[in-house]
């Protein structure tokens, strides 16, 4: 898409060009009383400076007039040059570098999030991402909503989602997990499929527009389905119920001054976390609490004993400050157990 304000300066460059003839026009049938058509053609080859013979002798006041035209009209003809320079650079040269540029950037990608669909939905998503400091990038074959991803320095792709080479341009390979948000349950449906076909492992959390998408989307492949009017409702009717409960959760997951979030966190295989108990644990990253765990098996233990082993292959939901739970998911695999602290 071409620069608007290049295109205003190219449209200001002409109209000032076509007033210094006009004005140039005028002056020279006033001060030298000429024809009309003398003093447009004196004044044509003044402003472009070709170096043909005067049309009459000049008068003193003529030549003063003159060289202001020559000023004028030499300064005009410049800006539009200068214009038009930068309104095809900023045109199909600027989007191909910036294209070029994107791609390159997010080739370099791994364990970062794939976003299909930048609507409302898909901006709430992308908004709450950068707020975790998660690397993602949108897909939407909007032009417009994909220009307004640009605008916020998003990294997005202008395409449907539903293709399968464009997911693997967005790099699904590597990706830690794709969030399909799509206006239509079909196109859901579709990307769950081809995501699932592509990477087998991937988490894939879907929208869906309707109560009757969702067993579809889950038999699809979907990790987790969310359907956003359902859970708005629920949301308003625990609030009819059970306003200060509600309000408690909101205000520790939502405080300005320190986000708090629940977090699952995996104890793969070898993992440093793998044998150690709930409380050397908790010890070792200050105001954290598991609250559950679950075990390769699905068996799920909660408020766990702080004597409580650990074991590979199990999930930990954790409560805590966000940077806190960071720095444990981070050192998770890497930390040695002797030097499990983050006090």
């Amino acid at each position: 898409m071409k620069s608007k304000i290049s295109l205003n300066r190219l449209v200001i460059g002409f109209i000032a060009l076509f007033a210094i003839i006009f004005i140039g026009t005028l002056g020279y049938r006033i001060i030298e009383g000429w024809s009309v058509t003398d003093a447009i053609y004196m004044t044509v080859i003044t402003l472009t400076t070709v170096g043909f013979q005067e049309v009459h002798e000049l008068s003193p006041s003529g030549r003063v007039f003159t060289v202001f035209l020559i000023l004028g009209g030499v300064g005009s003809v410049f800006y539009i040059l200068t214009s038009l320079v930068q309104y095809f650079l900023e045109g199909e040269f600027g989007i191909r570098i910036g294209r070029r540029r994107m791609e390159s950037e997010i080739n370099k990608l791994k364990n970062h999030f794939i976003v299909c669909g930048f609507g409302r939905v898909g901006q709430e998503i992308a908004t709450t991402l950068t707020e975790n400091n998660a690397r993602f990038v949108v897909i939407d074959k909007n032009e417009d909503t994909i220009s307004k991803a640009h605008s916020l320095n998003y990294l997005a792709i202008s395409d449907d989602a539903t293709n399968d080479e464009v997911l693997k341009k967005a790099g699904i390979e590597t990706a830690k997990g794709l969030i399909a948000a799509l206006g239509n349950d079909a196109d859901n449906t579709y990307v769950t499929l081809a995501t699932r076909e592509l990477n087998p492992s991937i988490p894939i959390i879907v929208r869906a527009n309707n109560e009757t998408a969702i067993k579809k989307l889950k038999l699809a492949g979907a990790s987790h389905v969310i359907a956003p009017e359902l859970i708005g409702g629920q949301q308003m009717a625990r609030l009819a119920v059970r306003p200060k409960t509600v309000k408690f959760i909101e205000t520790i997951l939502l405080s300005k001054d320190e986000e708090v979030i629940v977090e699952e966190i995996t104890v793969g295989d070898g993992s440093h976390f793998a044998k150690l108990t709930v409380k050397e644990i908790e010890e070792g990253f200050p105001r954290i609490k598991i609250l559950a765990i679950r075990t390769e098996g699905g068996t799920i233990t909660l408020d766990p004993h702080p004597a409580t082993i650990v074991e590979e292959k199990s999930n930990l939901t954790v409560f805590g400050p966000f940077d806190v739970l960071q720095k444990m998911e981070g050192c998770c695999e890497y930390l040695p157990t002797d030097k499990i602290s983050y006090k």
